[in-house]
């Protein structure tokens, strides 16, 4: 029983890990269509995102929020249940919340609308699968 308990947790970990690898490629896809959007891409070069005006700390923030997600796909395989559990629990419940403020912010584009139901859903499903992760020592307990 033991080596299924352990294989669950190797398959949970792999799926948790595909699933940010999922959304980071879609948060990043998203923005290199945006650089082809010459709407946008005018307020790049005047130095706006968004209605937000791009500053080095502007680009900090968005490089930390990015390195979240990308952190994810390496944490969600190395950690122990309990701190994965919680750090993708928490980890996507920032970006999936996040990703819904940012719907409200700057211009909205059909392809942003698209991308943003993709990346909301898959941060949701990250979060409910990791809520729904049981510690793999429970059952063996039980049945001993």
């Amino acid at each position: 029983m033991t080596d299924k308990k352990t294989a669950e947790m190797k398959d949970r970990k792999a799926i948790l890990s595909t699933l940010w690898a999922f959304v980071t490629v879609n948060y990043l896809y998203c923005d290199v269509m945006a650089l082809m959007d010459p709407t946008i891409l005018k307020q790049f070069m005047a130095g706006y995102a968004g209605g937000f005006r791009i500053t080095q700390g502007f680009l900090l923030g968005a490089a930390l929020l990015m390195e979240i997600p990308m952190a994810m796909i390496l944490l969600s395989r190395v950690l122990k249940h309990g701190a994965n559990r919680w750090t993708n629990i928490i980890a996507g419940t920032i970006m999936t919340a996040v990703q819904i403020a940012s719907l409200f912010a700057g211009t909205s584009t059909l392809y942003y609308g698209f991308f943003s139901i993709i990346e909301i859903g898959c941060t949701s499903l990250i979060v409910w699968y990791a809520w729904k992760w049981s510690n793999p020592g429970d059952s063996l307990n039980e049945q001993n």
